[in-house]
């Protein structure tokens, strides 16, 4: 067992110096870590059962957008068991992060974690994306569940600045239908990334207001 967190810790701390973040919050991570994967045995968070598993495909996975992102509060919108919000939270102090979920267990486990962890730049709000009305725009929003582009853009746009990107994680950067968003005017780029130890595909979709009547798609 000693050896299987040494071996966490070292993949860990290999992603954050592969990103810039500081190796100090390897501790925290394995924590937010092991307390998802005692609950998940109870409330059936994630679909990922093996604790070591859990590294590359939530953590890591979650930590990998991180160079994406621009400086400021972030709005993470349906967060789950806190993906990719609570990851980033961790790793970046500094910055302010609301996790937005409605559902009740998972909302029990996102306040248990952030009270363990004394997360005090995490907000949690335990509402659907429809029924929020921030008190002022976020710097950026993302999410890892929306699987419609255009329709997390709809209901994440009112919530961010002018200039800021809503930001959709994904899998293989199949074909999707984009045709809703180049009407809107919504500028579009896919950004790969790798992540340690993950044998599969990932990217973003990175969509910002554009400056042009129509949207670019690169």
């Amino acid at each position: 067992m000693a050896a299987d967190g040494d071996r966490d810790a070292a993949r860990l701390r290999d992603g954050l110096a592969r990103w810039g973040l500081d190796p100090a919050v390897v501790p925290a991570l394995i924590a937010y870590r092991d307390l998802l994967a005692r609950w998940n045995r109870v409330y059936n968070l994630s679909a990922v059962r093996d604790p070591q598993a859990m590294i590359p495909r939530h953590l890591l996975d979650s930590l990998a957008v991180v160079p994406w992102l621009p400086e400021g509060a972030l709005l993470d919108i349906g967060t789950g068991a806190g993906l990719p919000g609570l990851p980033i939270a961790i790793a970046q102090p500094q910055r302010p992060v609301t996790l937005l979920e409605p559902n009740n267990k998972k909302v029990r486990f996102l306040r248990q974690a952030c009270l363990a962890l004394k997360l005090d730049n995490v907000t949690l709000v335990a509402e659907r994306i429809e029924d929020f009305d921030p008190p002022q725009p976020y710097a950026a929003a993302i999410c890892r569940a929306f699987t419609d582009a255009a329709g997390f853009w709809a209901v994440a746009a009112p919530r961010v600045a002018d200039n800021a990107p809503v930001i959709a994680m994904k899998g293989r950067p199949e074909a999707e239908s984009l045709a809703g968003l180049e009407a809107a005017g919504v500028s579009c780029r896919r950004q790969p990334l790798e992540i340690p130890g993950l044998d599969a595909s990932r990217h973003l979709l990175i969509m910002e207001r554009s400056i042009a009547a129509t949207g670019m798609i690169r």
